[in-house]
């Protein structure tokens, strides 16, 4: 029988950061396994290292969901390293290879900071269809309700069906404030009336839901340039995050993604979603080695509180556990 005291205990432990790791490592089991099939094995025996080594470990890095570009940078880095330090077999590349990922990924380890002295911090949410916006608004505005931040909700998604009343609920299990539309159809025009409201009531952080289509639709281009605009007129500095949502079980399709976004609307930061679910994480490399964008949250599970600042290093460990 589990001790009451004891699960609340644990549970302040996980939150703290006490045991988090474990945690986490868990959580990205499916990309540890991927890993250590494609990757690790490769230096578990003393391999000489040659043309059929590197080769090899070109093609196990690509099927990790590694971009052909973010792979020949490792390659080729590897290849100088091997052939300055005389290595003779693959497992003393280990720890560089480890190194150079670790090194590729810290770069976008950028906390989103909304103590700017901004209010409200305008948080605009983008991405396709199904990626998980509003479930991920609702994590994010629950984990800066925890900071003692002040959240408004605005639904600016016109377009899916139910999407006004999922965003409702988000707002009463998160504690935040829900911005009601029950006549305006225009996405702009909700996130303005929300900015004014957030003004007045001297709101921290809001967060703007949008419409999801898919990332070649020049409707949803056009709606998202448009509401960027208007956001200006409130403040040419505003929004002050543009923040991409994507889905980590699409792999490399997420580059499309990303690269349609950010040339229409500029993506300032991005939240990986499902990363729990999947085995093609491998395509955080190539949005940070293609893109230099912050990562600022990942998503590992469906409960409330399952986003997290990202750590490469954690990351780095997770995925490289020998299983």
């Amino acid at each position: 029988m589990i001790n009451k005291k004891d699960s609340i205990l644990n549970t302040k432990k996980k939150k703290t950061g006490i045991g988090f790791f474990s945690y986490f490592k868990k959580k990205l089991l499916k990309t540890s396994k991927t890993f250590s099939t494609n990757i690790l094995n490769l230096f578990k025996k003393k391999y000489i290292i040659n043309s059929q080594l590197f080769n090899e470990l070109k093609e196990k890095l690509i099927t990790s969901d590694i971009s052909i570009n973010t792979t020949k940078k490792i390659i080729d880095e590897a290849k100088k390293y091997a052939e300055l330090n005389k290595l003779q077999n693959s497992s003393q590349l280990y720890e560089f290879i480890k190194q150079k990922m670790l090194n590729i990924l810290l770069p976008i380890e950028i906390p989103l900071n909304i103590n700017n002295g901004s209010k409200p911090f305008i948080i605009l949410i983008i991405g396709v269809n199904g990626v998980g916006k509003t479930t991920t608004i609702g994590k994010l505005s629950n984990y800066f309700h925890n900071k003692g931040k002040s959240v408004l909700l605005a639904s600016g998604d016109t377009f899916r069906a139910g999407a006004h009343e999922q965003l409702l609920s988000w707002s009463n299990k998160s504690k935040s404030i829900f911005m009601e539309n029950n006549i305006k159809h225009d996405s702009s025009a909700i996130i303005y009336d929300a900015i004014y409201e957030a003004k007045k009531k001297n709101i921290d952080v809001l967060i703007a839901d949008t419409a999801g289509r898919i990332h070649n639709n020049l409707s949803l281009m056009r709606e998202l340039k448009k509401i960027v605009r208007v956001i200006k007129k409130t403040n040419k500095n505003n929004p002050d995050e543009i923040m991409l949502i994507l889905d980590a079980n699409i792999g490399q399709n997420s580059i499309n993604q990303l690269k349609a976004f950010h040339d229409n609307i500029g993506v300032t930061g991005i939240t990986i979603t499902k990363l729990d679910g999947t085995a093609r994480a491998g395509v955080i490399f190539s949005i940070a080695y293609e893109f230099n964008i912050p990562l600022r949250y990942v998503c590992i599970g469906e409960k409330i509180d399952d986003i997290h600042l990202f750590n490469a290093k954690n990351f780095i460990d997770a995925i490289f556990t020998k299983n």
